[in-house]
């Protein structure tokens, strides 16, 4: 279970490979700094920071972002580091709030490489601090364990590393600051250049969570492909691990032997190149895209990257144009400043002469950034309009014609698409949201939030809309996993959710009619609790004969509508058993709630909306990138009105099962 630390407690760490994810609410930059057996941090080559992202055994991120994912191998530090402890600082000069006093409390967690979370721990009581060391990691007795810290310090990263005896101290906090102001730890350059085959070698990396949610980060938007590797042993500064692609989840005992929950096919090795692409463009044209150029093993693997390629390309592409506009008002508020400050110049025209060549500059810059955005938007939307219909079934869209000559696959898919992400400079352009097989982490589908337009307020219509895109997803996870390996429960204590669950029902897909009252409640959680307990057990024990022959194998989904209504203590416990425990060993929970209801049942729902990945049933801007933290638009992927793909699908689900 996880441990919920508070300030001053430790808790054992179980593993040395593990991840340290921030969730802050707004842009923070994390670090970490190795201390000797005295506390000290001898020089600047012990600090792991955005500049200088890597040291052994460690990897930070290299921008300030409301999210983060540490990487830590704490066996291949250094035998002479005897601490590790994780900073997170506001930036400073580039806007924003100066101290946390003025943000939500920043909120850490300990993971293993498999997401489970190990500790946790929510600092909170800071005021006038704006740099903060949240976590220790240390040695005791030859064995590792974390400590919540949560000490702050006023006077910024210079005091804070100062206090650790760094002799640089100042200088160091300096170039960190001054780095993240100006956008060079950020990685926001535009994309690279295409090669002559259009080929292109993609990294992929973890999206974080939008500001609103706390805990873990998801590990869904486009493409998730595993969890970044700590860096290697060597000098400080020196390469990381190649990307760990497959994390396999515990084989699950069963009738016909072990349930390897890892995706078929993946490979260690590096997998061979693409097939060829497109003839080179002509000079002065861009390359001609190609469905499917990135590498990869297969064509959904190549597609795979591709799409992730695609969310780095748009990310990157507009995190230049906001910096150079950034820059831009920047150049012309500081001139037009110095005009103002001298009074000879504010009378007369030399001041509005000078006012209007600073604006003209402004413009110049503005007009220059905006023709290289949407030269790479072009290229983008270019490749979009190919890969779209190359996708499979488990990428497309609802209204892709793949879908209607749908079969039951023989092997589970390595992604799932659960809706669509865009950002403000780019409405007409959409990046296809993958999620890695199988989930990591449950969903809380939010129906509680209108639309960002204004255009759907009604709790009614929000509420449906919300099973309606829990019975979308449902479906989609079916349909992409071969024939009885996925079995659906539904909880729906009031009936509320009827009319949304008909495709469900009316098909026959589901494992039993949805549960209705606090008898039917009670009746699902137990025997999936148990499920739960039986496995982890003969996991543990190493005793898959004495698992009960009739247990289901397959992946277990629990859709709960209408949470927390009609839901006592113990089945919320139960839930949330379900949550942190249950993605081990194959059971999901997928929550229709509303998140404004929930958090009037006080803090004891906070842990399970945590562990859950949230989804809106309308167009909402809560999900981030990693790189810059850009609020992305998400829009969920809903069947088209009037469209029978849905019964089409779910009755060859069904028919496949009965055979």
């Amino acid at each position: 279970m996880t441990a919920e630390l508070v300030r001053g407690q430790n808790h054992p760490l179980p593993q040395v490979r593990l991840e340290v994810r921030v969730s802050a609410g707004k842009p923070v930059v994390a670090g970490a700094t190795l201390s000797d057996e005295n506390g000290k941090v001898p020089g600047i080559e012990w600090v792991a920071h955005p500049g200088s992202p890597t040291l052994p055994g460690l990897e930070v991120s290299k921008q300030a972002a409301a999210d983060h994912r540490l990487a830590f191998d704490l066996g291949a530090l250094p035998e002479s580091v005897h601490r590790v402890s994780v900073l997170l600082a506001l930036p400073t000069g580039v806007g924003g709030p100066v101290r946390f006093g003025a943000v939500a409390a920043p909120f850490v967690a300990v993971t293993g490489l498999d997401g489970s979370e190990v500790a946790s721990y929510t600092i909170t009581s800071l005021d006038s601090e704006s740099a903060v060391v949240a976590l220790e990691l240390y040695r005791r007795q030859g064995a590792w364990k974390v400590r919540a810290v949560g000490q702050g310090y006023a006077g910024g990263l210079a005091e804070l590393l100062a206090d650790q005896g760094l002799p640089q101290a100042h200088q160091l906090a300096g170039s960190i600051n001054e780095a993240v102001a100006q956008g060079l730890a950020r990685s926001v350059a535009a994309p690279p250049p295409r090669t002559a085959d259009g080929e292109r070698s993609r990294h992929a990396a973890t999206p974080a969570l939008g500001p609103d949610q706390g805990g873990a980060t998801p590990q869904g938007t486009p493409g998730h492909t595993g969890h970044t590797a700590a860096p290697q042993a060597g000098s400080p500064g020196g390469p990381a691990q190649p990307d760990q692609s497959a994390v396999t989840q515990p084989a699950m005992p069963g009738a016909g032997g072990s349930v390897n929950y890892s995706h078929p096919g993946r490979q260690t090795a590096a997998p061979p190149p693409p097939p060829p692409t497109a003839p080179p463009a002509q000079p002065g044209q861009s390359a001609q895209p190609v469905a499917g150029d990135a590498t990869g093993w297969s064509m959904d693997e190549r597609l795979y990257n591709q799409v992730w390629g695609m969310f780095e390309d748009l990310a990157r592409t507009t995190a230049a144009y906001r910096s150079a506009v950034d820059f831009a008002e920047s150049r012309m508020e500081q001139e037009l400043d110095k005009v103002l400050s001298d009074p000879r110049s504010r009378i007369g025209g030399q001041g509005d002469a000078a006012r209007e060549a600073a604006r003209a500059k402004h413009g110049l810059l503005v007009d220059q950034a905006r023709v290289a955005l949407d030269r790479d938007l072009a290229q983008l939307t270019a490749e979009s309009e190919v890969v779209e219909p190359a996708l499979p079934p488990a990428f497309a869209r609802w209204d892709n014609p793949v879908w209607h000559g749908y079969r039951v696959p023989m092997e589970i898919p390595m992604a799932l698409r659960l809706g669509d992400l865009r950002l403000p400079e780019s409405s007409t352009l959409s990046i296809p949201m993958l999620v890695r097989l199988p989930l990591e982490r449950g969903l809380w589908i939010d129906s509680g939030r209108g639309s960002l337009d204004g255009s759907l307020a009604d709790s009614g219509d929000l509420r449906r809309l919300a099973m309606d895109t829990a019975v979308a997803n449902a479906a989609r996870l079916l349909a992409v996993y071969p024939a009885g390996e996925y079995t659906v429960h539904v909880i729906d204590p009031a009936g509320s959710g009827a009319s949304a669950l008909a495709p469900l029902v009316q098909t026959g897909v589901l494992h039993a009619p949805p549960a209705v009252g606090a008898a039917g409640v009670n009746d699902v959680l137990a025997r999936l609790t148990q499920r739960v307990d039986l496995v982890q057990m003969a996991i543990r024990g190493g005793a898959a004969d004495a698992l009960p022959p009739d247990l289901d194998t397959a992946e277990q989904l629990l859709i709960v509508n209408d949470f927390p209504h009609g839901f006592d203590d113990r089945a919320v416990t139960q839930l949330r058993y379900l949550a942190d425990e249950g993605p081990a060993v194959g059971v999901h929970l997928m929550l229709v709630a509303d998140r404004e209801d929930a958090a009037a049942y006080g803090p004891l729902l906070d842990p399970l909306w945590r562990s859950l990945m949230r989804l809106t049933p309308v167009p909402d801007d809560h999900l981030a990138d990693p790189w810059v933290g850009h609020a992305w638009t998400y829009e969920p992927s809903l069947i088209p009105p009037g469209s029978q793909v849905l019964h089409h699908v779910l009755s060859q689900v069904a028919a496949a099962r009965r055979s």
